[in-house]
C-alpha cells in the first residue's frame, strides 16, 4: 500500500465531487421552479421512487421532504407493480429517479401516472430518455464522469441527484413558510427536538410545582421548604402571589455568616431572578442558564412561578451534554 497513492486517489473523488456539484450548480433553471409549483399545487403525498442507489437516494429525499413540510415517503418501484401502485392517488405527485432514465422497474409506475393524470417529476442524467419523455417536468442533471475508475459505481451522479433533492426541498420549505416551530414539530425526539419544543411541554401536564416561602418566612421555614423542593432553590412570594425572588443553598450557606435566628427569606433572597415563560423554547431556557452560569431556571406565569428547570434534570434527559 501506498498511503500518497491512496490520498490522492480520494482527493481525486473529491474533486470530481467539487466540478460535479459546480455543473449542476450552473445547470440549475426554470424546471426547479416548475416542479416546486406543481408539487405546490397539489394537494396529496410526494411519492418518490427510483431502483437501486436511486432508490437509496430517494429514501433520503423523502425523508428531508417530509421533515421540512413537504408530505413524502418513498416506495420502491418493483414495489409498486406488485400492488403499492395503490399508494398512488391522483392527488399525488411522483418524484422518480433513474440517472439513465430508463430502469425498466419504473415503466409500470410512469405508465400508471400517465393514465391517472398523475403528474411525474423525473430526476436524470438523459435527455430523451423514457423519463425524460413521461415526465411533466424533468430536472435534468449535466453528464459528469463518475469517480469509479470503470465508469459503472454510481458517485458523481448519486452525489448530485441528493444536492438536488435537498434544493428541492429547502425551495419548498421557504415556499411553505415553514418554520423551526413546525421543524419542531416534526422532530420531538433526539436533542434536536428536544430543544426546539417549548418550555411548556417540556413541563408536560404533570409538573411538580416549585417549592414556595412567603417573603416572611423565617430561616428555617426556608430551609425546610428546599430540602423538600429538591431542586437547590426555592422561589420567594410577595404578598400577592407574585414571585419576588429566589433562594439558592448557596444564599442559605452564606447566611450563616448572619445570626440566622433574625433573618426572614426577604433578607436572603435575590431579587429578581431570571426567569423564563413557559412559551418559549426549550432552546432559550438552556442559552439562559448558560449565559448567566446559573443552575437553576424558574418558569414565570403571568408573574407566578409554575416551574423551576434544575440543570441537572436538563444533562439527565439529554437537553445538554
Amino acid at each position: 500500500m501506498d498511503p500518497a497513492q491512496i490520498l490522492e486517489r480520494a482527493r481525486a473523488v473529491v474533486r470530481l465531487n467539487i466540478e460535479a456539484l459546480e455543473a449542476l450548480d450552473r445547470n440549475l433553471n426554470g424546471s426547479l421552479v416548475r416542479a416546486c409549483e406543481v408539487i405546490l399545487s397539489r394537494p396529496g403525498y410526494v411519492v418518490v421512487t427510483g431502483m437501486g442507489k436511486s432508490g437509496h437516494i430517494g429514501g433520503k429525499i423523502a425523508a428531508t421532504l417530509a421533515s421540512t413540510g413537504t408530505n413524502a415517503f418513498f416506495v420502491h418501484p418493483a414495489e409498486m407493480s406488485h400492488g403499492d401502485l395503490g399508494m398512488l392517488r391522483k392527488d399525488c405527485t411522483l418524484l422518480a429517479i433513474s440517472n439513465s432514465g430508463e430502469s425498466r422497474e419504473l415503466r409500470d409506475p410512469l405508465t400508471f401516472c400517465q393514465r391517472n393524470g398523475i403528474p411525474v417529476i423525473g430526476i436524470t442524467q438523459r435527455k430523451g430518455s423514457l423519463l425524460d419523455r413521461m415526465s411533466e417536468v424533468t430536472l435534468l442533471m449535466p453528464t459528469v464522469a463518475e469517480a469509479c475508475p470503470n465508469g459503472l459505481a454510481p458517485t458523481t451522479s448519486t452525489l448530485m441527484t441528493l444536492a438536488l433533492g435537498d434544493a428541492l426541498a429547502m425551495a419548498l420549505m421557504d415556499e411553505r413558510g415553514f418554520s423551526a416551530e413546525d421543524f419542531g414539530l416534526h422532530h420531538p425526539g433526539g436533542a434536536l427536538g428536544m430543544k426546539l419544543q417549548t418550555v411548556r411541554e417540556w413541563m408536560g401536564d404533570n409538573h411538580a410545582p416549585p417549592a414556595t416561602v412567603p417573603a416572611g418566612a423565617p430561616f428555617s421555614e426556608v430551609v425546610a421548604a428546599i430540602t423538600e423542593g429538591r431542586k437547590g432553590a426555592v422561589a420567594v412570594l410577595a404578598d400577592d402571589g407574585r414571585l419576588a425572588g429566589m433562594i439558592t443553598d448557596g444564599d442559605v450557606r452564606r447566611a450563616f455568616a448572619r445570626d440566622v435566628t433574625a433573618l426572614v427569606a426577604a433578607d436572603i433572597m435575590s431579587p429578581h431572578p431570571i426567569t423564563v415563560s413557559p412559551d418559549a423554547r426549550m432552546s432559550d431556557a438552556i442559552d439562559l442558564i448558560a449565559a448567566n452560569k446559573i443552575g437553576n431556571l424558574f418558569v414565570v406565569d403571568a408573574g407566578r412561578p409554575v416551574a423551576i428547570i434544575h440543570v441537572s434534570e436538563l444533562i439527565q434527559a439529554g437537553y445538554v451534554a
